[in-house]
């Protein structure tokens, strides 16, 4: 008899896509959706990376690199220099989308039944990379009461083992918006040089910070080059999803010889992608400025609208474009597939991601939803009068 792997079986669908037949079908009833799902921007792109694309003069897509194009790496390297990460062209490898550099990451680094520690909830996605490389998540939980802030640092010396291989941070985080302080990534940066354990550090959200202090790189903490790895990509920086361009940036030598005999084991990375990249790197300020400004009012338009709903829990969050709510609901998994298959509300309704998929621990998160804020406010109205309409007539509405 014909039978799949142990970890076909056991790989856990994504709460952020799993529902998306259902909201086909509400689509396919007449239904308008507003996605809050997904991290998918809908500001447009720079042009500088559009016309990079459209204007290039190649006559054969060639493969590139498997490090990456040389010239983009180049560019890449003066970016970071810019917001003082002093790091070279050869200690930078592109990657397919951030996800592929963390799934490298781990594979250069962590051996089957190693321990990596995470902030609990998490990038659900963080699960899919730890079970295809056998590495064992442990979550260091975090609550909704204390806006997700990072714990006591003295918690993690608690949940270091001799199988601890590293700590994967996520600032500003997904799904929770938390950014955290300049001192805690030096302590976290501490705790990794004491234990001799890597530091992975997610940073795909760095322009998406809404403080007056500018963006604390775990690349900024210093003695601690040799335990870092940057994980980046230019998906959310520069609305360029589709392109799937990510990199890997580490100042220690043999995790980037690693890194590179996996990246060679799958070729490359998109040749265009890395163009329209590349091209992205010329994106004035003011682009930038003009979508932080965005961003920081629409998420005071959401945060605002549902703390004014009856039992209602959002915590502000201070970076990237995501916000978990505390709803009146038995399950949130069981009310986001309702939302699309039995409520409307003047012919709409919301797409939400139930939160207990960025959580590891069985529980929690049950009664919690990730909401993407990347619809301009009119929508986000809208979507918001649509949620209190719906938990009002929610079935499983509870009374806490």
């Amino acid at each position: 008899m014909l039978t799949l792997s142990k970890k076909a079986k056991t790989m856990p669908a994504s709460p952020i896509r799993k529902l998306v037949p259902y909201a086909e079908a509400a689509k396919k009833r007449g239904i308008k959706v507003y996605h809050l799902n997904i991290g998918q921007p809908d500001i447009a792109s720079p042009k500088e990376a559009l016309d990079a694309v459209k204007n290039n003069t190649l006559d054969l897509v060639s493969y590139p690199h498997s490090a990456g194009i040389e010239t983009y790496r180049d560019g890449l390297a003066k970016y970071y220099q810019g917001i003082n990460i002093n790091v070279t062209a050869d200690e930078i490898n592109i990657t397919t989308g951030g996800s592929e550099a963390l799934q490298i990451a781990l594979a250069v680094t962590c051996n089957p039944d190693d321990e990596v520690i995470v902030m609990e909830p998490f990038y659900t996605n963080y699960n899919s990379f730890a079970l295809q490389n056998d590495v064992k998540l442990v979550p260091v939980p975090t609550t909704i009461e204390t806006g997700f802030a990072l714990p006591d640092i003295s918690e993690f010396e608690k949940y270091i083992t001799p199988k601890t291989k590293g700590i994967i941070v996520c600032n500003p985080g997904n799904p929770t918006g938390s950014l955290y302080t300049k001192e805690s990534i030096i302590r976290l940066g501490e705790i990794a040089k004491k234990h001799d354990i890597f530091l992975y550090s997610d940073e795909v959200y760095r322009e998406f910070c809404y403080t007056d202090e500018p963006h604390f790189s775990a690349m900024h903490v210093p003695g601690i080059e040799q335990n870092v790895i940057l994980i980046d990509s230019v998906s959310k920086r520069y609305s360029l999803c589709g392109v799937r361009i990510g990199a890997i940036v580490s100042k220690n030598k043999d995790v980037m010889t690693g890194v590179l005999r996996f990246a060679q084991a799958r070729l490359c990375s998109p040749a265009y992608g890395q163009i329209a990249a590349e091209g992205a790197l010329s994106t004035p300020q003011e682009y930038f400025d003009g979508v932080r400004s965005e961003y920081m009012n629409r998420r005071d338009v959401l945060i605002e609208a549902l703390n004014k709903m009856e039992g209602v829990f959002c915590p502000k969050p201070m970076g990237a474009f995501y916000a978990v709510a505390r709803l009146p609901i038995d399950d949130s998994d069981k009310f986001a597939q309702w939302l699309l298959e039995e409520f409307s509300y003047e012919n709409q309704t919301v797409m939400v991601a139930p939160a207990a998929g960025f959580y590891a621990t069985p529980g929690k998160g049950t009664d919690e939803v990730r909401i993407a804020y990347v619809l301009k406010v009119e929508d986000l109205k809208a979507a918001m009068k649509c949620l209190e309409v719906a938990l009002k007539q929610y079935p499983g509405r509870t009374t806490k």
